[in-house]
């Protein structure tokens, strides 16, 4: 009898997967239409899809961006790689999450700087703001991380240390100086040391690195946030495809790399493999690390259905950068999806990204 069940649910499967893969070929030939359409109408300049569900991969290049392999400027999907980078030092034990972020950065003293954790910079709860007051004099400066760092650590406040979620560029900022305090090496250096070479993910860099801006899929700034010039031809000298933001490396937002190589990334979580961070730290990191009350947050990155698109389970987890990027991994279907757009994402409502990739959802 055992025999018999075990027969009939073997070929119930067999017939199965045919269906379900032509299911899911279907909601990603949907997908790809979208991104199709939004290019023949001279809305979307490029776009690369990415879509990766057990053993299947499929990438599709759109627009400008010929080949699979085309690199993009991440926007905020840069943080969880550099939060990686940085939590590959607390798997050597060099530092602790509920350490006082002031141990290592002795001048982030004052205004209840002292009670700010590590913990609290990789949640969004530390109290410092997105985006420094100064940012755009900074970047028409061509400041340097340096520069920006020192003006972090003096920013006021805006509420005490873990009693508020505020979305903070600036805390994954000040958390990566940590890493370069702790490790004596560069951010830019450190995140191709300990996250770009060990999951091969050869066509990233954080700022430049080895590739020539040329190769960049360029930024569609004329409906770009008003930090990134919003099109302002004054501007061009510091806005999103300017040599010096794309050298600069910003820890918040300065990555570029290839959809491909962002799903790399998402499987290193997905699949506990251990090539950069230990698997128990991966698990850390997409697990929900703020009190009850304020928003679920792992370590430098979204988690829970919010983080993926519509149809996604609560184990979900991802980023979205306002370049108009979107990268999400839904472990309840082993699907990771990443969207790599030229068009920001706050161009337009719904956008092209976010529709493409509630397709890849529904096929799981």
């Amino acid at each position: 009898m055992q025999r018999r069940t075990f027969l009939q649910t073997g070929l119930t499967a067999a017939l199965a997967a045919p269906l379900w893969a032509a299911i899911q070929r279907d909601r990603i030939d949907a997908a790809a239409k979208i991104f199709s359409s939004a290019v023949d109408s001279g809305k979307l300049a490029a776009a690369v899809l990415h879509v990766r569900q057990r053993e299947t991969e499929i990438t599709r290049p759109f627009g400008l961006a010929k080949t699979p392999e085309a690199m993009f400027l991440l926007g905020s999907i840069t943080k969880p790689i550099c939060v990686t980078a940085l939590m590959t030092l607390f798997d050597r034990g060099q530092f602790q999450l509920e350490d006082r972020v002031q141990k290592f950065l002795p001048q982030f003293a004052g205004d209840s700087r002292d009670v700010v954790t590590i913990r609290h910079l990789l949640t969004h709860v530390s109290g410092l703001p997105d985006q420094l007051p100064e940012n755009n004099s900074l970047r028409k400066a061509h400041a340097t991380l340096d520069q920006f760092v020192e003006r972090a650590v003096r920013t006021p406040l805006g509420f005490a240390p873990g009693t508020k979620y505020q979305y903070s560029s600036m805390a994954i900022l000040l958390a990566l100086q940590v890493a370069r305090v702790i490790s004596g090496v560069g951010i830019l250096e450190l995140v191709e040391r300990t996250v770009l070479q060990p999951l091969k993910m050869t066509h990233s860099a954080l700022g430049l690195g080895q590739f020539p801006l040329e190769k960049m899929i360029p930024c569609q700034t004329e409906f770009a946030a008003p930090e990134a010039g919003a099109g302002d031809p004054t501007a061009k000298d510091w806005d999103w495809n300017s040599p010096y933001w794309r050298k600069l490396g910003a820890p918040w937002g300065g990555a570029h790399a290839s959809a491909p190589d962002v799903g790399k990334f998402l499987f290193e979580f997905l699949s506990g493999q251990g090539k950069s961070i230990r698997p128990a730290t991966a698990r850390l990191m997409i697990t929900n690390q703020n009190p009850s009350g304020l928003t679920p947050r792992g370590l430098g990155l979204n988690i829970g259905a919010a983080a993926g698109s519509p149809g996604c389970s609560e184990q979900s987890f991802g980023h979205t950068g306002s370049t108009g990027t979107l990268a999400w991994a839904d472990p309840a279907t082993e699907t990771i999806c990443v969207v790599l757009t030229s068009l920001p994402g706050g161009a337009v409502k719904p956008h092209p990204r976010e529709l493409a990739a509630a397709q890849v959802a529904s096929a799981g």
